[in-house]
């Protein structure tokens, strides 16, 4: 093989790479809709009791830094918006919830509706926005606000 075709075939593969690369930033931390809605019942993930409009159920590891900040970030919408929950499960404890709802990634955040229905997933570290935006659509507009 020569020089030249060596180069683009190295020149290739970056490009391969840098485009995987951004469309993997582009995706991770936003909420993609949910077709099937598996339903989540409080005890089977160990808590109380669901929020009375939505449950932001974040699945987690002890040691992962995006999930402490993910952590804060849900906190504050939960604590800005009425009749909405947040409940954080390690994964390290509870490893047969991660076969259960697929999770393949920490931290993974699922979006419940008042019925415990999985309405969006939320793969990598959850952003304000993108948060609001999904109760927006599962609440209304009239009991979100930004």
């Amino acid at each position: 093989m020569n020089g030249f075709a060596a180069l683009g075939i190295l020149l290739g593969l970056v490009a391969v790479l840098a485009a995987a690369g951004l469309l993997w930033r582009a995706t991770t931390g936003r909420a993609r809709t949910v077709r099937v809605h598996d339903v989540v019942i409080p005890a089977e993930v160990g808590v109380d009791a669901l929020g009375g409009r939505a449950t932001l159920l974040q699945f987690s590891t002890e040691f992962c830094a995006p999930c402490r900040s993910t952590a804060r970030v849900l906190d504050d919408v939960a604590a800005d918006v009425d009749g909405v929950a947040h409940a954080e499960i390690d994964l390290t404890d509870r490893p047969d919830l991660a076969t259960r709802f697929g999770i393949l990634q920490t931290p993974t955040t699922l979006v419940l509706d008042a019925t415990g229905a999985v309405r969006a997933r939320i793969g990598g570290a959850a952003r304000s926005d993108d948060v609001r935006l999904t109760l927006h659509r599962i609440l209304g507009s009239d009991h979100v606000s930004a």
